[in-house]
């Protein structure tokens, strides 16, 4: 039993090591324009990103390619969906990013720049293609 401690020990702080990896990209970021914010929060290990604020507040999704969204308004919507922590890459991997300059929705993966941990990376793709796609960055606002 007490041989084992040691190893129960540091397995629980690898543990809790890769949870405050994971939870890095929590907290209000600007958007790459500097003309929003977004605030990303984690439901059952699941990452979102709703735009809380925009320098034009009563904006409308008028890009959707769904004509009955096109009235609601910008502010509120969930544009990054469902990223899920990749802990061998310390990346946020399989979720959606929605543009609504363009009313696009992207693949895409996350990531906090390890120069500069108030920089989060986002590369939106299609096709699953991730040649086919752009990288913005979001600054942290807090």
């Amino acid at each position: 039993m007490i041989k084992t401690l040691p190893l129960f020990i540091f397995l629980i702080g690898l543990g809790s090591m890769t949870s405050k990896n994971q939870d890095v990209i929590l907290g209000v970021w600007y958007t790459p324009k500097q003309d929003g914010k977004i605030e990303i929060y984690e439901v059952d290990n699941h990452y979102y990103g709703t735009l809380i604020s925009y320098t034009m507040p009563y904006a409308t999704d008028i890009n959707n390619p769904d004509p009955a969204l096109r009235s609601r308004a910008v502010v509120g919507l969930n544009i990054i969906q469902d990223f899920v922590y990749d802990d061998a890459h310390q990346q946020w991997v399989n979720g959606t990013i929605y543009d609504p300059e363009n009313g696009k929705t992207y693949t895409g993966s996350l990531w906090v720049d390890k120069k500069d941990p108030n920089q989060l990376k986002a590369r939106g793709y299609v096709l699953g293609m991730t040649i086919l796609g752009r990288t913005e960055t979001f600054t942290r606002a807090e």
